[in-house]
């Protein structure tokens, strides 16, 4: 039986995540522009978003019914078993029949026909045991750690330091979140015709709901926004309300020289310029000029196409002969606050990645210090949970840095607050020190961390 074009996509994007460290939203993005039935690029999504974020538990499961250690498995044999599982355990709407010969059909589709008896008998015991709750499958012995890692598909290490923060409710609660399908949001960026481009949008099969945090930001419900011509006109953006929230912190008033430290791929770029004013002195630097010129063209579609582009390392000393009233280092890190959206980082991040982020981090923030006016404000940023990029970075730099000193909570506050939809609590999201913080299960964001900081001489 042929194998559906929706199964070929995510077998050959999950084979590509794998060999070549690509990110799947990536890939997807790329494969699901050409024409094809919405259902299928849905379900090429699901799967492939379902089986990432299921990974280490499927690999239990293979071993359990195979009685043979995953890493020494083909490739290709790994991944169809992985989706084959999926399919099977967590998609009632897929017959396990379907689920079981596609598969089969997929391992001979990758060359590896020879292994086509051994997936189709892994799949059918899989079939057989479905119905097993796949907490009672896992050894009793093992410790609660372990036992979360596996049944939540995250790394061991991982787990252990978040009970040790956050204790076994909201580390439970943020597991399970990272294992829900990622809400799509995104902003109007015109407000005086939103009601147009929502009339446009349903036209075009897309129904929004209004942001749970700003008053500009929306909500998808059904439909692929980027696919519209609403979208392509640069009157909508796609973006994480978290991460929308980033750049207003700053302040940004007309006229304000603005410099976004590491920008690619640009949404908050464009919001900082949007906010500056067309005659505004807005430099956008990143270290990979590849990624500054994709930008170019996302800047453009959003009418940003006088932002200055800049490639530059920021860790060492920045090459401007002026200074800057505002600043965002929205600094490259682990990604722990985005593991539903890119859960690829699971099976990458390790350990001893946290040390050497940290050290680049906190490099970068010192330079920007050095070009911030007194009276300037920067904020410091990361989609990362872990204190040794955010917390950690902010303490060392100010250390090093006389005459820099954190924006406090009221400030930070005040400064977001009129960006606010109606009844949302900026307190939530601020802790007592004016950090901004935003965790999966309560904000219903990615997780995101931000820092306010001035210099007064």
């Amino acid at each position: 039986m042929p194998v559906s074009v929706a199964r070929q996509i995510v077998f050959d994007v999950l084979l590509k995540v794998e060999r070549q460290s690509a990110y799947a939203s990536d890939l997807l993005h790329n494969e699901l522009t050409s024409p094809m039935k919405p259902q299928d690029a849905a379900l090429a999504t699901e799967l492939t978003m379902g089986v990432l974020r299921n990974a280490r538990l499927l690999d239990f499961l293979i071993e359990l019914y195979s009685r043979k250690p995953v890493p020494a498995l083909d490739p290709e044999v790994g991944l169809s078993l992985r989706l084959g599982i999926y399919q099977i355990r967590f998609l009632e709407r897929v017959p396990a029949r379907a689920a079981i010969n596609e598969s089969v059909e997929l391992v001979k589709r990758a060359r590896k026909r020879s292994a086509a008896p051994f997936v189709n008998a892994i799949l059918r015991r899989a079939a057989e045991r479905s119905a097993e709750p796949a907490a009672g499958l896992i050894p009793g012995n093992l410790s609660k750690t372990e036992r979360l890692g596996i049944l939540w598909s995250h790394p061991t290490w991982l787990v252990e330091r978040w009970l040790g923060r956050f204790g076994e409710a909201r580390t439970t609660a943020l597991l399970e979140e990272n294992n829900r399908p990622s809400e799509t949001a995104g902003a109007f960026l015109q407000p005086d015709e939103r009601e147009t481009a929502v009339r446009e949008l349903e036209r075009e099969r897309v129904q929004l709901a209004p942001g749970r945090w700003l008053r500009d930001a929306f909500r998808v419900k059904t439909g692929n926004v980027s696919g519209t011509r609403t979208y392509r006109e640069g009157r909508v953006s796609i973006q994480d309300e978290a991460s929308q929230i980033v750049p207003l912190l700053l302040g940004v008033q007309a006229g304000d020289s603005v410099l976004d430290l590491c920008a690619a791929p640009g949404g908050k770029t464009a919001a900082l310029a949007r906010a500056a004013g067309y005659d505004a002195f807005v430099v956008a630097a990143d270290i990979h000029e590849r990624r500054l010129r994709a930008m170019r063209s996302q800047l453009k579609r959003l009418g940003q196409a006088g932002v200055r582009l800049a490639a530059l390392d920021a860790t060492t000393t920045l090459p401007f002969c002026k200074k800057f009233t505002r600043i965002l280092v929205d600094a490259p890190c682990s990604g722990t606050g985005t593991l539903a959206r890119n859960p690829e980082i699971r099976a990458r991040l390790q350990p001893e990645d946290l040390p050497d982020l940290h050290a680049r981090q906190s490099a970068m923030l010192k330079s920007a210090l050095a070009y911030l006016e007194v009276g300037g404000r920067l904020v410091y940023s990361t989609c990362s949970l872990e204190p040794e990029e955010n917390e950690q970075v902010v303490e060392e730099a100010l250390r090093q840095t006389p005459g820099a000193h954190r924006v406090n909570r009221s400030e930070m506050m005040a400064t977001l607050k009129p960006f606010l939809v109606s009844g949302a609590n900026p307190s939530e999201i601020f802790d007592e020190d004016g950090a901004f913080h935003t965790l999966p299960p309560g904000s219903h964001t990615d997780g995101f961390f931000a820092v306010g900081m001035e210099r007064i001489k």
